[in-house]
Parts: C-alpha cells; structure tokens; sequence
C-alpha cells in the first residue's frame, strides 16, 4: 500500500499530525469545503493538482496557514497539543499525498467518504 506508506512517513508516527490532517480534510465541508478555501485563497490550482492524476504541487507552510486562516492554525496546534511550525510542515508534505490518494482517479469522491476513508487509512497507520 503505497498511499499507507507514504502517509505514513510523512507523518513520522506523529498520531496528533495524524489528527491533524483528519481534522483538516473532513471539517468545514470535506473535500469540496477545501477546494473552495484554497481557491478564495488564490491556490486553486494547487488543489486541483492534487486531485488530478498529474505531478502533486508543492504547498509552503505560509500558503497553507493563508487557506487554513490563522486562528484557525493555532487552534488546530493547540489542540492536538503541537507547535504551529510542526503543523503546518507537518500538513504541508502529508495533505498532498493525501488528496491525491484519497482522488485516485482525478474525482473527489462524496464528502462523507472521505471522513471513512482517512479514518481507515489512518488507522492502519496508527493502528
């Protein structure tokens, strides 16, 4: 399971970061809900090349604090009991991965499976 390894490193056994990108692709209206802040952030192209079957682009840490809104990072950080730099590296090199993984096909599947299909991914990850 390439998509399960991947994740996996790039998360490096981190559990809270883990929570983290759950938190981030399933709040605020899943998949389509990011799509739409990353395109009022001006990076709508970015997502879209993670949901496409092409090369994934890559995400600063600064460009996904702007999508995500500040408060928002800090309360994420705080939550999960992070610093806000370890989150934002952190989610910066797994949420590519894990967009693509979770659009094999360059379609985003309904928003009520990717909260199952993460889940189980992250499951396994964390076992």
């Amino acid at each position: 399971m390439a998509l399960l390894d991947d994740l996996g490193g790039l998360l490096g056994g981190n559990a809270a970061l883990g929570g983290a990108l759950k938190d981030v692709l399933t709040q605020s209206g899943g998949l389509d809900g990011l799509v739409a802040r990353f395109g009022q952030a001006g990076l709508g192209d970015v997502i879209s090349g993670w949901i496409s079957t092409g090369p994934n682009p890559p995400i600063g840490a600064g460009q996904l604090e702007q999508v995500l809104g500040s408060g928002a990072v800090r309360d994420l950080a705080a939550r999960f009991g992070l610093p806000v730099e370890d989150l934002l590296g952190g989610l910066s090199a797994a949420l590519p991965r894990a967009v693509d993984g979770l659009t094999p096909d360059g379609v985003a599947p309904p928003g009520d499976d990717i909260s199952g299909a993460l889940g189980g991914l992250l499951g396994r990850i964390f076992g």
